[in-house]
C-alpha cells in the first residue's frame, strides 16, 4: 500500500511537469528578443513605380500613294539601314500619268517652235511695213496690221509657255508620285511591327496607311507611373534606376528626362508619367517590357544602420527615437538616438550607437513560429 501511494505521486508530478514543460503551456516556452548588430552600409529613401520600356526613336513607315502593296521586303525582327528598300506599291496608274504629262509636255514644247518662228515672221513683217511707211510705199492700216500680228504671236508664245511650265510641275508632281511606289527605310533600325501584307490594297487618299513601324532600340525610354502622393518628390536629374522580369537581377541606370503634368488615371488613382533614358548596345531590353523603377530621392553610403524595428517613437519626433542596448552582461540599457534617413527597413544612426553594438530588433514568438512550421 505504502509503495502503490509512492508510485501514484510519482505520476501525478511527471504529469505536472510535462504539462507545463508542453510547448503549449503557459510556462514553458518564452518570447525571445531578435538582437541586431548594428553595422555599416547604404541606405537608399526611394520612390517605386512600375513602367513601360519603349524606343528612344521610332517612325511609322506609310504609303503616300493608294495602290496594292506588291512587294514587303523586310519582317518584324529586321535590321535595316538608312535608304534601304522595303516595299513596293502598284505603280502602273502612276506610270501611266507620268508617261501621259511627258507626252503632253513635248506636244507643247513643239508647238513652241512654231509659235517662236510665228513671232519672228511678225517681227520681220512689222520692221518691213515701218520701212515702206517711210518712203510712202504702203499705208497706216497695213503698218497697224502688222503690229497687231506681232502682238498676237508674241501673246500666243507667252500662253504657250505657261502651259509648258505648267505641265513640267504636272510631270514633276507625277514622277514623285511614281517613286513614291517604292519605299525606302527613313532611318536605321529595327522593324518592331508590321501593319500590311503584301496584297493588300492600301487607300491613301484621306490618311496615310501605315505599312511597319522602324525603331532605333540603341536608346530606350522608360515611362513610369508616379502616384500623385509621390510625384512631388521627384525632379528632374535626379538618378533612377530599374529591374525587368527577366533581367536576373540585372539594373539599368539613368536619370529623370521629364515629369509629364498630364495626369494617367486608373481606378480612380492619379499617377504621372516619368520619362527617363537608358543605353542598350546590346539589345536586352525590348519594346513593352515590364520596369520596376526607384527613383533615389536621398542615398549615404558606408553609414550606421539599425532596422526600424528596434526603434520607439515618442514626443511626435521622427528624427529622435529611443533603443534597447544589450550590454556585454546581457543587460539592457534604454538609449537616445538621433536619426538620419531611412528605406523603410533600415535608418540611418546619426548619433548615439556605435558599430558593433546590438539592440533588439523585434520579439520573436516560438508559439506561433511552431505553427508556423507545422503549417
Amino acid at each position: 500500500m505504502k509503495n502503490g501511494k509512492i508510485a501514484g505521486w510519482v505520476t501525478a508530478g511527471a504529469i505536472a511537469v510535462a504539462f507545463f514543460m508542453w510547448p503549449d503551456g503557459k510556462s514553458g516556452d518564452e518570447t525571445v528578443p531578435i538582437i541586431a548588430t548594428i553595422e555599416r552600409g547604404q541606405i537608399e529613401n526611394t520612390v517605386t513605380a512600375t513602367g513601360k520600356i519603349e524606343p528612344g526613336l521610332w517612325v511609322d513607315v506609310g504609303a503616300q500613294v493608294s495602290g496594292q502593296l506588291q512587294t514587303l521586303a523586310v519582317d518584324v525582327g529586321d535590321v535595316v539601314d538608312e535608304g534601304d528598300f522595303l516595299a513596293e506599291i502598284d505603280a502602273s496608274v502612276q506610270a501611266n500619268r507620268v508617261e501621259a504629262s511627258r507626252a503632253a509636255l513635248q506636244a507643247q514644247k513643239a508647238q513652241r517652235s512654231a509659235r517662236v518662228a510665228a513671232v519672228e515672221l511678225a517681227r520681220a513683217n512689222l520692221q518691213r511695213q515701218r520701212e515702206l511707211i517711210a518712203e510712202n510705199l504702203t499705208s497706216q492700216i497695213d503698218l497697224d496690221g502688222a503690229v497687231n500680228q506681232l502682238a498676237s504671236a508674241e501673246s500666243t508664245l507667252a500662253e504657250l509657255n505657261s502651259r509648258i511650265v505648267s505641265g513640267s510641275a504636272s510631270l514633276a508632281s507625277d514622277e514623285a508620285q511614281l517613286a513614291y511606289s517604292k519605299i525606302y527605310a527613313p532611318m536605321a533600325g529595327t522593324v518592331i511591327a508590321v501593319a500590311t501584307m503584301a496584297g493588300q490594297t492600301l487607300n491613301a487618299v484621306q490618311q496615310v496607311p501605315t505599312i511597319l513601324r522602324i525603331a532605333d532600340m540603341t536608346t530606350m525610354i522608360v515611362r513610369a507611373d508616379v502616384s500623385e502622393a509621390d510625384v512631388g518628390q521627384l525632379r528632374v536629374g535626379m538618378p533612377a534606376y530599374f529591374t525587368t522580369l527577366g533581367g536576373r537581377e540585372r539594373t539599368w541606370h539613368g536619370t529623370v528626362d521629364q515629369i509629364q503634368p498630364t495626369p494617367v488615371i486608373v481606378n480612380n488613382v492619379v499617377f504621372y508619367p516619368v520619362l527617363f533614358s537608358v543605353r542598350n548596345e546590346d539589345g536586352v531590353l525590348l519594346p513593352e517590357m515590364t520596369a520596376q523603377v526607384f527613383f533615389i530621392v536621398e542615398s549615404v553610403a558606408a553609414v550606421l544602420k539599425v532596422p526600424v524595428g528596434a526603434l520607439r517613437y515618442s514626443d511626435g519626433r521622427s528624427d529622435v527615437a529611443t533603443v534597447s542596448v544589450v550590454q556585454e552582461n546581457g543587460e539592457q540599457e534604454s538609449r537616445q538616438v538621433t536619426l538620419g534617413i531611412t528605406d523603410r527597413i533600415s535608418r540611418e544612426i546619426v548619433d548615439g550607437l556605435v558599430e558593433g553594438e546590438r539592440v533588439i530588433a523585434g520579439i520573436r514568438d516560438p508559439d506561433r513560429d511552431r505553427a508556423q512550421d507545422i503549417k
